[in-house]
């Protein structure tokens, strides 16, 4: 796994903002501020696999043990991250917002939903045998 230095920290911070950026703009701009339930759903789209990951049997001679439950974790996370994609989606064809405000806040929350997965994935703990 790679390790995860200041500069690395810094440029998740950088894209973590400028996806927020553009999901507040996409509401501000347009003075519509549905699109701001799309960053409710990127942050309480990790939640579920970080429940049932503790939930799971971490047992290292039976593979099998708790894959139930860690699939429903990526199960429902993977439902959160679609309907955060989704949701600006059917906004903008209903006209709710408009369809740049939905093009904006669909690009900030996949830039936020990706850096919240590169901080995971730098700031994973080895497990050791």
């Amino acid at each position: 796994m790679p390790t995860a230095g200041l500069k690395t920290i810094i440029a998740l911070s950088f894209v973590l903002a400028l996806g927020f950026l553009l999901v507040i703009l996409s509401c501000a701009l347009y003075s519509k501020y549905h699109p701001l339930l799309v960053v409710a759903t990127y942050v309480l789209a990790p939640v579920p696999n970080w429940i049932c990951s503790h939930c799971a049997n971490p047992d290292d001679f039976v593979e099998s043990s708790g894959a139930a439950i860690l699939d429903l974790g990526r199960f429902c996370t993977g439902f959160l991250v679609v309907m955060g994609i989704a949701l600006p989606v059917v906004l903008a064809h209903s006209g709710i917002i408009a369809t740049a405000a939905a093009v904006m806040s669909i690009v900030g929350g996949l830039l936020i939903y990706g850096t919240i997965i590169s901080f995971g994935q730098f700031f994973q703990e080895e497990q050791e045998f």
